[in-house]
């Protein structure tokens, strides 16, 4: 024992001026607040059979070269310490003509006696910049793997799967061996070209110092993986004081206030290789990832889930697996409305037929009710159109709306209505089947009990309420708490700022529309014939560009105001933080997207009065009214220029924007010629450092912009059925885009872990109701499927015959339009003009009074409006119980986890006394402890 006691002591002299060795060469600098008499006070206990381990080996491996050259190799990579054998865990990036001295000195002080190693090194482009590098020894890595309650393996699992396989029956087993020789499916990656995840096949456990030989710990160094060690550093950063004072803690308080320019885990190497993977194999986990994930050339594989877990963490994981899952799901979409785009399209083509041709009354049995509508606008060239403005505008022909009549039977036909129910249930089934997903990943991923472990106080919000304190129901233990007075007016504050830019939203919407009231004259009389005559079209299409620049300025604003209110809020966890300010992104974004679809979709038109007696704004400006094919491509043309421009947009600033900011530092530094003259390799943590960092909430933003994607997918589909074609094509890229960005364009972020997407599940089910509702005052309203319903039935030429689609429509245009006298307009015309409504003619007894006719549409969709979502939400509600959340073999697998996971803790426990007794030389007796 004193034998041991002694050599331990010279070890830990021995460790200490190793320790201090690192700092000498940054200590000769001029660097007057670092004091490498620090390192000796942090904590070095260390095992003991390490120990002397360590020991043997230094003498052995001193004498030698090729050892010492293996580590400066390992050193110059950028991946560990000057002495080649500590792994960097986490860096940090600071500026020595910074004059936060004090603060930064007492915060490093402090890591390194909560167990820390901390090693600097200037940076090699720019000699004002100095690199903190963090290495988090064996003991340290053990006492916050018990107090953050990590989960790690502890025997290798014994699957349920493989008991069943033996009792399967003969026809599974030959159906099994048929699918081996059928070709293979291309989708999927070579199992060859991953690695064997090896805690994926392991039992786990919440990680215990007093248990620790429960552990399969074959190698110190890796058995903890470098997200959980980056993690475990993070989560010491984060509670580190730089000050006294309760709230003068965290690593997050010092980047804000110019102590460190930046903190981030290191990535694991570069991304590219001189040679090829096929026969070199990877050099890392992200050179792996980048060749079977983020180049362009797989974007048709599955992505490999496990491998970005491992790498980024869970909640990125979780975040691809969704995006992957949503994009899969929307293939059927995209192909049901596809064949309603194209039988639109055909059915347009064939409508082109003249009705001038003498065809015989069984040929004309042949046309469809799009083609008979089609035809008589088109073949209106009799009837003519009031006004549709004040002073500049001509009379025109109904024929002159050919074009528009046949671009909105595209999106208007008889398959509308078959698609707005899919689509109704189609999102009830993706969102059934994700929670099938998510089960079966949080149980791969070891995620099943984490939530209850491992959520966190925010430091922020132990230092602001660190004098209050309550009883935890759940742990027991006293815990700071926030006054309910105090977070109702912060909620209150909170609340009103989010009606108020809310409130801005409508502001600029009505802005928009005040500018359609004006530019609606001005076009009407414009030079350029083309502008003159679709006019309203060129007011339509300025209007949505000028509404886009509205709506990509305004979320700039949103983003800070959201982020200011979140943080007045103080929320007690970070999800809870995350949620708050997840929640308020979503309304400033989605009524700032929707708001001006909204009022195309239920508005315009609607209270612009009738001829002679229009309503205007501000008793100056007519109100703008539908176009005589109706107010549906108006719509169209809205929903598709935003859904286009947004996904272009947001796609170049997620890899074209860092890509230029990239190029931009390498040309800087190309500039200052240091590394062309002397062509120097920068290490990897000042690669890194050159990198863009990942944003504090960039994840939430790839989040916000597919949910965003989803609502403008599901909530008017009715009028755009191309939409899911649209979001398919571009999740294809998105996926790859947002993988490239994280692999090659990024820091490393720190991995963090989650068990589901977070509030945002709750969003997408509420855009689901959403959707039903729209959709129903979509066709009910602004389509025309109604009143054509209402036609047939009652008014068409086969009221008493029965509904019989090839004839009942003929008339239909004629009826929808009324007649208004023009020598009443005062404008010198005369005879009458037609417009869209229901009014009575103005020679009957009671003149432009709404008709029976008008009464009867009225009726017929708000009745379309309640039997369409009562239909679907029952088809939805009896859908989404048939699904159960959870597979039953899943179900069936955790039981038996549990069960075997407890014996084996007993069977370990047990084997360990045994063990313990006899090397103590006690009796020996079979029982349980």
């Amino acid at each position: 024992a004193k034998v041991m006691e002694t050599l331990e002591s010279n070890l830990l002299k021995l460790s200490n001026t190793e320790y201090s060795d690192a700092f000498s060469d940054v200590g000769k600098e001029k660097d007057t607040y670092t004091d490498d008499s620090e390192h000796g006070n942090y904590d070095v206990r260390t095992d003991q059979s390490l120990l002397i381990e360590h020991k043997l080996t230094r003498q052995k491996t001193e004498p030698r070269t090729k050892a010492s050259l293996k580590s400066d190799a390992m050193a110059s990579s950028g991946l560990f310490f000057k002495d080649g054998k500590k792994r960097i865990d986490y860096i940090l990036v600071y500026k020595k003509s910074s004059p936060q001295v004090e603060k930064r000195s007492t915060f490093e002080k402090n890591l390194r006696a909560e167990g820390l190693m901390l090693e600097r090194e200037p940076a090699v482009t720019n000699s004002d910049i100095m690199f903190v590098k963090i290495h988090c020894p064996w003991e340290t890595l053990c006492k916050y793997a018990e107090r953050m309650n990590i989960r790690m393996p502890f025997r290798k699992k014994c699957y349920y799967t493989d008991w069943r396989s033996k009792t399967m029956g003969s026809l599974q087993r030959n159906m099994r061996e048929l699918k081996s020789w059928l070709p293979r499916n291309p989708m999927k990656l070579d199992k060859e070209a991953l690695p064997d995840l090896e805690e994926t096949d392991c039992y786990t456990a919440p990680f215990s110092r007093a248990r620790i030989h429960h552990f399969t710990i074959n190698n110190k160094d890796s058995f903890f993986s470098n997200s959980t060690r980056s993690r475990i550093v993070h989560h010491m950063l984060q509670r580190t004081k730089y000050e006294d004072g309760k709230s003068k803690m965290g690593i997050n308080r010092l980047l804000n206030n110019g102590t460190y320019e930046a903190a981030f885990p290191p990535h694991e190497g570069s991304h590219k290789s001189r040679h090829p993977i096929k026969t070199h194999g990877a050099q890392n986990h992200r050179h792996l990832l980048y060749e079977r994930w983020a180049r362009w050339g797989m974007w048709y594989k599955y992505q490999p889930l496990d491998l970005i877990r491992r790498y980024f963490g869970e909640k990125i994981g979780l975040y691809f697996a969704w995006l992957g899952w949503y994009t899969g799901m929307l293939i059927p979409a995209a192909l049901v409305g596809l064949f309603v785009f194209l039988y639109g399209l055909f059915t347009m083509d064939s409508s082109q037929v003249s009705y001038e041709m003498k065809i015989t009354k069984r040929k004309i049995q042949g046309v469809s009710v799009e083609e008979t509508l089609c035809k008589e606008i088109c073949e209106a060239n009799e009837t003519i159109m009031c006004p549709m403005c004040e002073r500049n505008c001509t009379l025109q022909k109904l024929n002159e709306s050919c074009i528009y009549a046949k671009v909105t039977h595209l999106f208007d036909n008889g398959g509308t209505v078959f698609f707005a129910i899919f689509m109704a249930i189609w999102a009830t089934v993706f969102l059934e089947f994700w929670k099938r997903r998510r089960a079966v990943l949080t149980y791969d991923w070891d995620l099943i009990d984490w939530e209850d472990e491992e959520e966190e106080l925010r430091p922020q919000f132990e230092a602001k309420y660190s004098q209050v304190e309550r009883v935890n129901p759940i742990t027991g233990k006293p815990e700071p708490f926030q006054p309910f007075p105090d977070k109702l007016s912060r909620l209150m504050v909170s609340v009103s700022g989010i009606f108020f830019m809310i409130s801005l939203v409508l502001t600029a919407v009505f802005a928009v529309v005040v500018y359609r009231l004006v530019a609606m004259e001005q076009f009407a009389s414009f030079k350029w014939y083309f502008i003159k005559k679709y006019w309203q079209f060129a007011t339509s299409g300025t209007g949505v560009c000028i509404n886009f620049m509205i709506i990509m300025s305004l979320n700039v604003v949103y983003e800070k105001v959201a982020y200011l209110l979140t943080d007045l809020e103080h929320p007690r966890t970070e999800s809870e933080w995350e949620n708050s300010f997840a929640l308020k992104m979503f309304l400033f974004q989605f009524v700032n997207l929707n708001s001006s679809i909204f009022y195309i979709a239920f508005f315009l038109g609607r209270f612009a009065g009738r001829p002679g007696k229009y309503n205007k704004l501000f008793n100056r400006w007519r109100l703008e009214e539908c176009h005589p094919s109706g107010c549906l491509i108006d719509l169209c043309l809205q929903m598709g220029v935003i859904m286009v421009l947004k996904q272009m947009w947001n796609n170049f600033m997620e890899l074209g924007y860092p890509l230029l900011q990239n190029w931009w530092s390498r040309r800087k530094m190309k500039r200052s010629g240091q590394l062309m003259e002397h062509k120097i390799s920068l290490p990897q943590w000042e690669k890194d450092w050159n990198l863009q960092p990942m944003n504090l909430h960039g994840l939430m933003d790839e989040y916000l912009e597919m949910v965003l994607q989803f609502g403008f997918t599901t909530i008017f589909v009715a009028a755009f059925p191309l939409a899911p074609l649209l979001a398919l094509l571009n999740n294809i890229i998105e996926i790859r885009l947002d993988a490239y960005k994280f692999v090659t364009q990024w820091r490393r972020p720190m991995p963090a872990r989650a068990t589901d997407i977070g509030i945002w599940y709750g969003i997408l089910e509420g855009i689901g109701v959403l959707a039903v509702i729209t959709n129903a005052f979509v066709i009910a309203i602004t389509s025309d499927y109604i009143p054509r319903f209402v036609y047939a039935y009652k008014y068409g030429p086969c009221t008493d015959q029965g509904y019989r689609q090839e004839k009942c429509l003929k008339g239909y245009v004629n009826s929808s339009l009324s007649v208004f006298d023009l020598s009443e307009l005062g404008m010198g015309y005369s005879g009458y003009c037609r417009y869209r409504d229901y009014r009575a003619p103005p020679w009957s007894s009671t003149p432009y009074e709404f008709t029976l006719q008008f009464w009867h549409v009225l009726a017929a969709r708000l009745a379309f409006i309640i039997v369409f979502e009562h239909l679907v939400f029952g088809i939805k509600s009896f859908i989404a119980y048939l699904i159960p959340d959870m597979p039953k073999d899943l179900c069936d697998r955790m039981r038996r986890e549990k069960y075997l996971v407890q014996e084996m803790m007993y069977e370990a426990e047990l084997e360990h006394l045994q063990r313990e007794r006899k090397k103590n030389g006690k009796q020996y007796h079979h029982e349980w402890p």
